[in-house]
């Protein structure tokens, strides 16, 4: 529609179709079951405000989309469509790797396709706007939604963030209906809650913000994502629903996001639960000064808002809420297609394979003392929690089908042709594990967490395996069998304990559709493992929350002082975690050299080349990962000892050599000053090439002037 026709539809709306555009609810209140996602409150509403509401959330099929969209616009006197948003967070039907295990594949052009495919099929379904990325920065995996993060790193979580608003959302929303918009959250700071205790209250400076936690959000916003969505979580005092200075102030003005901002679920009524509004009438206004545009599942607009439009100027700011979600409408094109995508069909086949790739590049191997890839004659005892179950989805596969989702031991069926399983519940049957050795030549200890054990109100105090699982381990290890390790989960676990218990290790996170045919070939060797942790497997809860970006301290933990009492460390656990950023195995071997810089000194308005050989010294194909990390040596606000820069994967054919090469430009190595401000100071800069940040293999020096 012309801007000047949208123009004239807004004008003849009344104050309360107005105010109805800025309220969203489910499917239920049109009769249809919808997916609740939070804490529903008991509220109603007349017919009359019912279809004047602008959008809809949680449907799951076209059929639902379609009969209400048909009813509501029977109903419509100005012919508004409805907006159908759902969660789209790895998958709609067909169901990827979770978030953070796509992350380890450090691969922004496989999420982008894992984004469109996922648009695609939610599309289909009549789904316009999707409640992804989370670009939440996390240091915490107490805190499980870690699950839906990109880890631990700022500049990889932009650079995915970025990847998954290109893949949603396309070029041209009003052309490309198997595309959606994205909304990207949670603004702002929801990844630190204290003690990672989901909703908690959060607290950290400025420096610490604009450094770490706006990154992804300012890449999401130059790269034109429509929606943003608040936190549940307060921030300098403030819940953030209701907090003016970080979403107009620091959102709007600062990043120059003019799009669509909308509350969590319930979150503006849950301002009355942070005692900082008495009634819904103050919790309203707090959020609708915050310039919050869009009430999600609550009434406090619905009911409270027309009271409080006395002014010309209260009137504008409405004005100003109601023309972003109809600009959001016409660029979505639903005033010429309100039942836009139900059109769009999906070649299933080909987004199982997807997810079939997808899965192949996210799982991590940790660990290999030489057990690994298993032989295809070798007899395979799979045991454990995770041995037979299609629990493999993880949270926010709320459409996906678990009884389609291929298990461990379907996959190794179809790989090997001697498998046992023993399937472990909530004891030990040591007899049958015995016999079952004896015949065995390898065993696979498949554990580790259920899909409701991670993901939104799934914090953990202990990241240990279950009872019963370091049970299983325990027993396993009096036996003189080789033993690998397969842990699914949505969060780094702690593994300390059964490390040295096992001979090999694999994270498997939560990989979706596909798992067990991706996990048997990688097991196999048929395919290679290419995945490195986006975010620390830390040795105890004690040393979290944690990030590999350790800042420099007064007294600093080195070789020279390592046992020594006054400086950083704990006096009963290791600084480090038991497995670092950037880690992850591979059954090809690579070497590093000649790593040089173009120059050891530049200006400003200079770039510099950084270039090295990386060779396979395997007989297998591989994918290298080098990682260029960076120091800056003197600073005016304390900055981390390392810091990743660059990245790349290199295919390597055995024995192959690639020279590779890494632009760094100057403005990449800025960084917030106490004036809040991403300027750049000339000095000395340390370059180090890694294969992981703990793992580097390579280091030289340049000075900036």
């Amino acid at each position: 529609m012309e801007i000047r026709e949208l123009k004239k539809v807004m004008d003849k709306l009344s104050l309360a179709e107005k105010i109805g555009q800025l309220a969203q609810v489910t499917p239920n209140f049109f009769g249809n079951q919808g997916e609740i996602t939070g804490p529903m409150s008991e509220w109603s509403m007349g017919m009359d405000q019912l279809y004047q509401v602008g959008s809809v959330l949680g449907t799951h099929r076209g059929t639902e989309v379609r009969k209400i969209q048909e009813d509501y616009l029977a109903r419509s006197q100005h012919q508004i469509p409805l907006m159908f948003m759902a969660d789209v967070i790895h998958g709609y039907e067909t169901i990827f790797p979770i978030p953070l295990a796509l992350a380890s594949s450090f691969d922004p052009e496989l999420i982008e396709k894992v984004a469109k495919a996922s648009a695609a099929e939610a599309a289909s379904e009549g789904i316009q706007v999707t409640f992804s990325p989370m670009a939440d920065y996390v240091k915490d995996p107490r805190w499980g939604r870690v699950l839906e993060s990109n880890g631990e790193d700022p500049r990889l979580s932009r650079a995915l963030t970025e990847a998954y608003v290109k893949g949603y959302q396309g070029t041209n929303l009003a052309t490309e209906s198997h595309r959606v918009a994205a909304c990207v959250k949670h603004f702002v700071g929801y990844g630190a809650a204290e003690g990672g205790r989901d909703y908690n209250t959060v607290d950290f400076s400025d420096v610490e913000l604009y450094q770490n936690y706006l990154p992804a959000f300012e890449g999401a916003i130059a790269n034109g994502v429509k929606m943003v969505m608040t936190s549940f979580n307060s921030l300098h005092g403030v819940p953030v629903t209701g907090n003016r200075k970080l979403i107009k102030g620091i959102l709007r003005d600062e990043l120059g996001f003019d799009g669509v901002v909308i509350s969590d679920w319930a979150a503006i009524a849950e301002l009355m639960n942070h005692r900082v509004a008495e009634n819904p009438r103050e919790a309203a206004k707090k959020a609708f000064e915050a310039t919050v545009d869009i009430d999600m599942m609550t009434d406090c607009y619905l009911n409270e808002l027309a009271e409080m439009i006395e002014t010309k100027e209260q009137l504008k700011k409405l004005d100003e809420a109601v023309w972003r979600i109809l600009t959001l409408k016409n660029e979505l094109g639903l005033f010429e297609n309100p039942y836009r995508g139900l059109d769009v069909t999906v070649d299933l086949s080909e987004l199982q394979e997807l997810s079939y790739q997808a899965a192949l590049n996210s799982a991590v191997l940790l660990k290999n003392n030489a057990v690994l890839p298993l032989e295809s004659t070798e007899k395979i005892l799979l045991i454990g929690t995770k041995a037979t179950t299609q629990d493999v989805l993880g949270a926010w596969s709320w459409i996906g089908d678990s009884k389609k989702a291929i298990s461990l031991a379907s996959g190794l069926k179809q790989q090997f042709s001697e498998v046992q399983l023993i399937s472990v519940t909530d004891q030990l049957d040591k007899k049958a594990i015995e016999q079952a050795i004896q015949v065995a030549d390898k065993v696979i200890i498949a554990v580790g967490e259920k899909s409701e054990e991670a993901g939104e109100a799934a914090s953990r105090a202990e990241l240990k395996l279950k009872a019963i699982e370091l049970e299983l381990i325990d027993l396993l290890a009096t036996y003189e069998i080789e033993k690998i390790l397969v842990t699914f989960s949505g969060r780094p676990l702690v593994l300390t304990d059964v490390v040295e218990k096992v001979d090999a290790i694999v994270s498997a996170w939560f990989l979706g559709s596909q798992t067990g045919d991706a996990l048997a070939m990688l097991l196999s060797g048929a395919e290679n493992f290419t995945a490195h942790l986006p975010m620390s497997f830390p040795r105890s809860v004690g040393q979290l929350p944690y990030s590999y970006q350790e800042m420099s301290t007064g007294r600093p933990q080195t070789k020279e002082n390592y046992h020594e009492k006054y400086i950083s460390r704990y006096m009963d656990e290791e600084n480090h975690p038991l497995y670092c950023f950037g880690h992850g195995l591979s059954y090809s071997e690579f070497q590093y050299k000649n790593f040089s810089l173009s120059s050891d000194t530049l200006t400003k308005e200079e770039e510099l080349t950084v270039s090295f050989e990386v060779m396979n010294n395997s007989k297998i194909k591989g994918w290298a990962l080098p990682q260029l990390y960076f120091q800056d040596e003197v600073t005016e606000v304390i900055r981390p000892k390392i810091e990743l820069l660059k990245w790349t994967k290199v295919e390597l054919a055995a024995g192959e050599t690639k020279k590779v090469e890494f632009v760094v430009s100057p403005a990449e190595l800025a960084y917030s000053h106490i004036d809040l401000k991403k300027t750049i100071e000339s000095g000395g800069f340390r370059l180090f090439l890694g294969e992981s940040v703990a793992n580097i293999v390579a280091e030289s020096r340049f000075l900036l002037t």
